[in-house]
């Protein structure tokens, strides 16, 4: 179990990390595109593609993170109210649609990104299969969270407690 373990604490810092940067990628990009439009009244053609493609990106890994920490498809009205093996069998039920949903979304993905592979971005000049290519490997690594989730419930990675601002 911990090379199981020091393997999830890789990936998803690893897929952390890569979602955090290109956040601030969209972010950058987006303020170019802003200041070259109103201030040197020059837009570019590549920053908003560039923008939208780290926000997928971004948004397909973060995917993945919050089924890593059981933060997505949360039914709390029924886990509250029932105990023992059913609270297993729901929980069972829920990763295993999760799990198929992904899979399926993982194998569409795949067969878009393969279909526009020909395709290339306007102002960017490189395949749109890039951009595509997020769905399915951002699909694959929610699949690969909801099993770490549903065999190692207990690790550090899902033990982390989301905070905001309300809690302090």
């Amino acid at each position: 179990m911990p090379f199981i373990l020091r393997f999830d604490q890789l990936v998803f810092r690893t897929v952390s990390c890569l979602a955090q940067l290109l956040l601030w990628l969209a972010v950058a990009s987006g303020f170019f595109q802003v200041v070259s439009r109103f201030v040197l009244h020059s837009p570019l053609d590549w920053s908003e593609v560039l923008t939208r493609a780290a926000i997928i990106w971004a948004v397909m890994l973060g995917t993945a993170l919050a089924f890593r920490q059981g933060s997505m498809i949360a039914v709390e009205f029924l886990r509250e109210r029932i105990r023992g093996r059913a609270l297993q069998v729901t929980n069972a039920l829920i990763h295993l649609v999760s799990l198929g949903f992904m899979a399926f979304l993982a194998w569409m993905g795949a067969q878009m990104t393969y279909r526009v592979r020909f395709q290339s971005i306007a102002g960017l000049e490189v395949s749109i299969s890039w951009v595509y290519l997020a769905i399915p490997a951002g699909a694959v690594l929610a699949c690969l969270a909801i099993l770490l989730r549903w065999l190692c419930p207990d690790a550090p990675a899902s033990q982390t407690p989301v905070r905001n601002d309300a809690q302090g």
